[in-house]
């Protein structure tokens, strides 16, 4: 008999939460805190959606994606999680570019970008400073209509080099591209910036396993292997119940972690929506997705410090459709050492590169495998650059596509970094149209990143608050 994972689920809940990214783990957790009951619902059976991780034989643990974050990130997983979660978050002090223009080593602190771009790229410290000061002084609500081009245009005419070196991380980080709106680059560099790139001492897999413990400290009924099928509204159009693995559970409020497109016209369904609103919805455009390379060396086998993130690229200047081109030229290696995962002796390195869903969409099962298979084999002579002899180390080889991505995490056409900077506006609205519904997640690349997910969830959280405050919490 099939396990039911359902099985001792209550009929009703304050709060239901579909999907455990950073943005509905971290809603689920202050709701959870405020005295709310609260389901937290995954149809998969690892939580933590694109800031997860896997198992191989060997004893390798790969984090499914490259991942950094800004200083912020401290801040608020010391507020709304726990000391001992903001305590593991450490800077990553050795991040390199290697490319055709430049080679360089920096901390990613606006104090080293500064001494880089007035000494080795010559452009007056004035003008730097101004760029800097623009940047930081961007919000949400400042003209959307200059793009992230025509920013660089305004400081850094006809310079290639130094808008390869501002934009490239960006684009690595959130999928940004110079086409999108300037507030959206803006916001996010000058957040980076402040003091460098973080991550999580530990990999996410204590990461995780941390934040899980809290929630159910806190009461959280937590269901993996869950899968929404429906969300039910009463003759008002309110949010009244969930149906998931063929159940029906009520609730008071329901925040979707899922994509804002398959929460719209999928769960909810267009004939609850108004036609505007369906129109806006359909037109919100899926940002790129990424495919990864994960390689684990033998037990006893490392190499000598390369870094901890590595730009590198083949490419003359910068250039989006090179980055998502299926001929690989540029990529991200991240480097594992033993310290990264402290109690491990393993050294791994995940390659991360931005890719097109369409271009792996349509293959055939042997040209997929030999598409895959090609990255494997280029990312490794690619890496031979800086370990020349880690063929003869790897123990474990993998690769991962936007198809992975869908299939795992459920993403519209896998995409890795949410959606373009229209689908923020359709997001905030969403309980205008559907009262008690909310969404949290990846949306407008200002809202990207694990800083952007794990705020939105708090801010959400919040909304559904006041919308739950007058009535009686479920005990």
């Amino acid at each position: 008999m099939a396990k039911d994972f359902l099985l001792g689920v209550k009929d009703r809940y304050d709060v239901i939460v579909i999907g455990s990214g950073l943005a509905g783990l971290t809603g689920a957790n202050v709701m959870a805190k405020q005295g709310y009951s609260v389901l937290l619902l995954e149809h998969h059976y690892q939580l933590g959606g694109m800031a997860t991780w896997f198992k191989r034989k060997g004893g390798h643990i790969f984090d499914i994606s490259l991942h950094g974050f800004p200083v912020g990130m401290i801040k608020s997983c010391r507020k709304y999680w726990t000391p001992e979660i903001a305590e593991s978050i450490i800077p990553l002090t050795g991040i390199r570019f290697e490319n055709p223009q430049f080679s360089l080593r920096t901390t990613f602190t606006r104090e080293d970008f500064t001494n880089i771009i007035t000494e080795k790229f010559k452009v007056p410290q004035e003008t730097v400073d101004e760029f800097f000061k623009t940047a930081r002084q961007m919000n949400f609500y400042d003209d959307q209509s200059t793009t992230t081009r025509q920013l660089f245009e305004r400081f850094f005419p006809g310079r290639s080099d130094v808008v390869r070196l501002l934009m490239e991380p960006i684009t690595y980080a959130n999928g940004s591209t110079l086409e999108d709106p300037a507030i959206t680059y803006g916001i996010v560099f000058s957040n980076f910036m402040t003091k460098g790139v973080y991550t999580f001492q530990g990999g996410t897999d204590a990461l995780v396993s941390k934040m899980k413990a809290e929630l159910e400290k806190n009461g959280v009924d937590i269901r993996i292997r869950s899968l929404v099928e429906k969300i039910e509204l009463d003759q008002n159009r309110q949010v009244k119940a969930v149906h998931v693995n063929g159940k029906r559970i009520e609730c008071g409020v329901v925040l979707s972690n899922s994509n804002i497109k398959s929460t719209l016209l999928e769960l909810v369904g267009e004939e609850h929506l108004d036609p505007e609103y369906v129109e806006e919805a359909k037109a919100v455009r899926l940002n790129n997705s990424s495919c990864q390379v994960y390689i684990g060396l033998k037990t006893g086998e490392g190499f000598d410090n390369c870094g901890d993130l590595l730009f590198h690229s083949e490419h003359e200047g910068f250039d989006i459709n090179a980055m998502l081109s299926m001929n690989v030229s540029s990529r991200t290696f991240s480097f594992y050492y033993p310290e990264t995962r402290p109690g491990s002796n393993r050294w791994l390195i995940v390659s991360s590169t931005n890719a097109n869903y369409k271009d792996w969409a349509e293959l055939s099962p042997e040209d997929y495998e030999r598409e895959k298979q090609k990255l494997s084999e280029s990312t490794i002579e690619c890496l031979e650059k800086y370990i020349p002899d880690v063929r003869s180390k790897i123990e474990w080889l993998e690769a991962s596509t936007p198809r992975t991505f869908e299939r795992y995490t459920r993403h519209l056409q896998g995409a890795s970094f949410g959606t373009k900077f229209e689908g923020l506006k359709v997001s905030q609205e969403m309980p205008e149209h559907i009262p008690g519904l909310y969404h949290a997640g990846s949306v407008g690349i200002i809202m990207s990143g694990w800083l952007g997910a794990v705020n939105y969830g708090v801010i959400v959280a919040n909304e559904m608050d006041k919308y739950l405050t007058p009535k009686s919490s479920v005990i």
